[in-house]
């Protein structure tokens, strides 16, 4: 069948599990060839096509409920709810979302874009379920990476003493972006290669399937139920948290998920179905992929494959980063690197390389992350905490008390700071600034280019005397191949264009600052251009120094908390009268789309700002 013409997934109920085997193979072919086309989420869609399908085979949608943790392995859930004709605009402005999204479908009853949330969420659903008397079950589909993270393990200790049942569909692909880390990732790999454990598994579902008496002792006899599970299958933390455990199955046998998800159905109670997938399956460069290149990915050609562009005289702002902290490294034998599961998003595959020894992925732990920074800290090591702007919101508590409030020297790297595009509001990197600039004994920076970033990390690092803060986009800089060695002093504003004469100041940040000054340039407009690169503290002489001039503050991250708010409170504080227009996002979220677009929408892109201008310059 066309897979665009797909309207929901009732038709799956009477299918072979032939034809259903066959379906999947047409489902991930439509994923290879659209996303190829629109760039997404590639590896992790195309490892979970044959469970989803049993998934809507089993449960009947969307009268039951479930939940992805991480919302973006949800593609092949869209595609069985009617939405593969709106795949050519994934996760462009207008288009779907590459997240489960409420208002797209009444399938979707989460919305998830960070892990770890299903498990909390589905019992919540299911009490409600259980409270109004209603009949229909909850699921939640959590991949192993999302699984070891603290949020999971909070929810799943709940989950064994509580008697609302949820099944929890353990995605195991031995993977998150790249390769999972930690103690409950060691167990995972024991249970995959454990023969007698398999045989144990096989030898009990067969049992429990075929034999009415078995059925009826496991339904009745809960005593003999736990001597099965105590003397027969092998102990495992689910089983230690009082939870049933089947599993693992083979995430790509069709008859074999169908039958195992069936028996979980039938269940009275929750439990965990143990499901081993191949991320990326059926794309052989994906299956093979160590290093999260088809991750999420950008339009590429399915034939050649993702070829890596090498730059010349551009680089990442993470690459720019990391490099640096690596050559300071290379000179100091106290600094060390730690990532939550994000190695290569943050460039510091080459740090993980050249210094294993100092160098920590936690796996997605982002509040142990922070903590572990505050413990190398306290312990007179340096550490350089690399962490994207929408994940570090979740560490919030650990960087306020574990590390601000003992004041203890470190690096934190804000990575993917500001609008992200097609991600959309669960990634944008808006909100940093408004909940850490309150936060006492923090600096926090935002260099606009390489130099200036290589003078913070040097400023943080020989000072050591604050926890600093450097943030910084996905965007491309210009490269420069000779590190600086100097500090800048704290606080300090600079002038890009300054003259007395001037009547409008424009103050901004980090990349806007050459895009600014790129404007000023070409319109010749007689207007100041001030670079705030450090957003806490500000710098005092410059403020009072434009006071007199109409101050526009321009920046892409939330209005409520950031720089312009700090000023006009500043300006408010000294009894200074100033006239401040304050551009920047508003009391709401961004959709995804392309950044370009989105500033557009927002009234903040290029053009908007040369407006601002022109008002200022006639009022």
């Amino acid at each position: 069948m066309k897979i665009e013409e797909i309207e929901n997934s009732k038709f799956l109920k009477s299918m072979t599990t032939e034809e259903l085997s066959d379906l999947s193979q047409d489902i991930r072919s439509f994923i290879m060839n659209s996303v190829a086309k629109t760039g997404g989420h590639f590896s992790s869609n195309l490892g979970i096509v044959e469970l989803t399908v049993a998934l809507h085979y089993v449960f009947d949608f969307p009268k039951d409920k479930i939940a992805f943790d991480v919302g973006h392995q949800s593609y092949v859930h869209k595609i069985l709810s009617g939405r593969a004709k709106d795949f050519p605009d994934l996760r462009k402005f207008g288009g779907i979302s590459g997240f489960q999204k409420r208002k797209e479908s009444v399938y979707d009853c989460w919305e998830a874009g960070h892990s770890s949330t299903a498990i909390s969420g589905s019992i919540g659903m299911a009490t409600a379920r259980d409270l109004n008397k209603e009949d229909y079950q909850v699921i939640a589909v959590v991949g192993d990476a999302a699984m070891m993270s603290g949020e999971s393990f909070e929810a799943l200790n709940y989950l064994g003493t509580c008697k609302h049942k949820v099944i929890v569909i353990l995605n195991d692909n031995n993977m998150s972006i790249t390769k999972n880390v930690g103690g409950l990732s060691n167990m995972l790999s024991e249970i995959r290669v454990s023969e007698k454990y398999k045989n144990a598994r096989n030898n009990y579902v067969t049992f429990m399937k075929k034999s009415k008496t078995g059925e009826r002792v496991y339904e009745v006899t809960k005593k003999m139920k736990d001597a099965v599970k105590d003397h027969i299958l092998d102990e495992s933390v689910f089983t230690k948290l009082g939870l049933d455990y089947l599993g693992p199955i083979d995430g790509h046998n069709i008859e074999e998920l169908i039958s195992t998800l069936n028996t979980a159905k039938d269940y009275d109670h929750s439990v965990i179905v143990h499901v081993e997938t191949i991320k990326g399956k059926g794309y052989e460069k994906a299956e093979n992929d160590k290093i999260g290149l088809y991750h999420g990915v950008k339009p590429f050609n399915l034939e050649k494959g993702i070829v890596p562009v090498i730059h010349n005289k551009h680089q990442s702002w993470s690459e720019a980063i990391a490099n640096h902290v690596e050559y300071l490294m290379g000179k100091h034998d106290d600094i060390c690197v730690i990532t939550p599961a994000m190695i290569t998003g943050s460039a510091l595959n080459k740090i993980f390389k050249h210094y294993p020894d100092r160098s920590f992925d936690v796996g997605i732990a982002e509040e142990h992350a922070m903590t572990f920074a505050a413990g190398l800290a306290i312990s007179h090591k340096f550490p350089f905490l690399s962490i994207y702007s929408s994940f570090s919101q979740r560490a919030y508590d650990q960087l306020n008390h574990d590390i601000a409030r003992m004041n203890l020297p470190c690096l934190i790297g804000i990575d993917r700071a500001g609008l992200v595009g097609e991600d959309g509001p669960t990634h944008h990197g808006v909100f940093d600034i408004s909940y850490m600039m309150p936060i006492p004994n923090l600096i926090i920076m935002a260099p606009h280019n390489q130099k200036e970033a290589e003078l913070m990390i040097n400023t943080a690092y020989y000072h050591h005397d604050h926890p600093y803060i450097i943030r910084y986009s996905k965007n491309m800089i210009h490269k420069h191949s000779e590190h600086q060695d100097d500090v800048i002093e704290v606080g300090t504003w600079k002038e890009k264009y300054f003259d007395e004469n001037n009547k409008i100041s424009v103050v901004t940040y980090g990349d806007h600052l050459k895009e600014v000054a790129k404007l000023i340039r070409e319109n010749d407009l007689p207007v100041n251009l001030i670079n705030a690169r450090f957003l806490k503290p500000m710098d005092e002489k410059m403020l009072m120094k434009i006071a007199q001039t109409k101050i526009i503050v321009y920046e892409t991250d939330m209005l409520m908390g950031g720089l312009g708010e700090a000023m006009s409170f500043f300006y408010t504080q000294h009894n200074h009268p100033i006239e401040l227009h304050a551009m920047g996002i508003g009391d709401h979220y961004v959709t995804h789309g392309d950044v370009r677009q989105l500033l557009k929408v927002e009234g903040l892109s290029i053009d908007d700002l040369l407006k601002k201008i022109k008002e200022c310059q006639n009022g």
